[in-house]
């Protein structure tokens, strides 16, 4: 019996893309909060990564982050205008290191997988 590939609906793909993002902004952003930076920065920094976010999902995130412990953040003013700067503690320094080390294993997994398929 032949099996014949039909073209993947790209709503689809969307959404499964966007599955795939969501776990990896996480990881993300905790990488570029080794850096104090305040939401805008982080914002455009992401973004010249690579892994464009929006403010609705971002800012909700870094609540999220900052309540389990990852992330600590103050209000400063600068340029005559109050920002929330951010940064890793202790704790997320420790976090972002074991979910690269996560990271990287599955990367080497999924490699290996698919490797094979060609």
């Amino acid at each position: 019996m032949r099996h014949r590939t039909m073209p993947v609906e790209e709503d689809l793909f969307e959404k499964l893309r966007v599955e795939l993002r969501r776990g990896s902004l996480v990881l993300a952003v905790l990488g570029a909060l080794r850096e104090e930076r305040y939401g805008y920065t982080l914002r455009t920094s992401l973004e010249a990564a690579g892994l464009p976010i929006d403010e609705g999902a971002l800012y909700p995130l870094l609540r999220r982050l900052e309540a389990q412990g990852l992330l600590t953040s103050e209000w400063r003013e600068e340029a005559r205008r109050n920002k929330r700067f951010y940064r890793l503690t202790p704790d997320g320094l420790h976090v972002l290191g074991q979910l690269l080390a996560e990271w990287n294993a599955i990367s080497e997994s999924i490699l290996r997988l698919t490797e094979g398929e060609k």
